[in-house]
């Protein structure tokens, strides 16, 4: 059976949209590029927002913390992307590649969580409050990386109790193989619905009409 959404109970959380990871010149953009391209990451993207905005689902931002000075040096134990973060200083703020792609700009109505400093969008920030207190029951999640930053967000939605759907081609991983695991092998063990973007958008019509 297709799986339908109501409007008023459904959010699409875009992870971490920034210009260092979707834009020409980005400083992971060179690792991510290959994969993305493939899946078509950028269109399809733009076709998932869009397709919510005009079905009136909520659009949430979900950033990742950009990085400042002082950022994790003082800290007992800084996982593996927190120290590629103090080299490369990705998501840097008030730096271009620390700004949100240009196609992916908050709007009135969108909501913009706090930001998170590792990979799930829930944890320290407040994603679920702000979820609970619009009424959402139903969270699509796209954006990057698939087997980091989407699979920790998604399966903190559903130990929450959301119903949590993952978009193959809306978001993408540095490997074939990461994309693969993060779809095939981990997502159905915590998300209640993996599509395509062709099959969101189409739900979301219907969800319209």
């Amino acid at each position: 059976m297709a799986q339908t959404y109501d409007p008023r109970r459904t959010a699409v959380l875009l992870v971490d949209p920034y210009n260092d990871f979707l834009s020409e010149g980005g400083k992971i953009w060179p690792r991510l590029e290959p994969v993305a391209k493939e899946v078509g990451l950028l269109d399809h993207l733009r076709s998932v927002i869009a397709s919510a905005r005009e079905a009136g689902v909520q659009v949430v931002f979900v950033p990742h913390r950009r990085w400042e000075p002082g950022d994790y040096e003082t800290w007992d134990h800084p996982n593996p992307t927190q120290r590629a973060i103090m080299k490369r200083h990705s998501f840097a703020r008030g730096t271009w590649g620390g700004e949100f792609h240009p196609d992916f700009q908050p709007q009135e109505g969108d909501i913009v969580a706090h930001e998170h400093w590792a990979q799930s969008g829930f944890a320290n920030t407040d994603l679920d409050l702000q979820l609970k207190q619009h009424g959402i029951t139903h969270v699509v999640v796209v954006g990057l990386l698939a087997n980091t930053c989407i699979e920790s967000t998604s399966r903190f939605a559903m130990e929450l109790g959301y119903h949590v759907t993952l978009v193959r081609d809306a978001t993408a991983a540095f490997l074939p193989e990461m994309l693969y695991a993060a779809h095939e092998l981990n997502g159905p063990t915590f998300a209640h619905a993996i599509v395509h973007t062709d099959q969101l958008v189409t739900a979301f019509k219907e969800a319209r009409s």
